[in-house]
């Protein structure tokens, strides 16, 4: 799921609708739309963004901010409880920004040369694609 936006966005804004637009295929049956858990950094760590994730009973792996962390300790007992983090479960986090690393290996990408954002999303799908299908030839080798 790929969702492009002005090049000076911020990610975390896009956290919930692509999360809204995930889907999961299944040998059986129709797609998964909620993860068991979703990992992220700490730009995902905001109250609404947990807050959805809470609602939807998906596990958020996503680390606290420092100052998010001062401010709950600083209200005491009204600051709610830490929050829960499973750092052997960040680690697969990395898996997506591997990923993120070799679409913008593609110079098109990174540089943004496409002006239209139709070309451009067109070129991500297309590396997206690459990628994969190089997955898949090195697992039947």
């Amino acid at each position: 799921m790929l969702l492009l936006t002005a090049g000076q966005a911020a990610d975390s804004p896009q956290f919930i609708p692509v999360l809204n637009q995930m889907r999961v295929r299944l040998p059986v049956g129709r797609p998964r739309t909620r993860p068991d858990a979703v990992a992220g950094d700490k730009a995902y760590s905001s109250r609404a963004n947990r807050a959805h994730l809470r609602r939807r009973r998906i596990r958020a792996v996503i680390p606290e901010k420092k100052d998010q962390l001062a401010n709950r300790k600083k209200k005491g007992s009204q600051g709610g409880r830490p929050v829960d983090f499973d750092a052997e479960l960040y680690k697969v986090r990395n898996t997506v920004e591997r990923l993120i690393n070799k679409m913008k290996a593609w110079r098109g990408i990174a540089t943004r040369y496409d002006k239209s954002p139709d070309s451009y999303l067109a070129g991500l799908h297309l590396r997206a694609s690459m990628i994969w299908l190089k997955g898949l030839t090195r697992a039947t080798h």
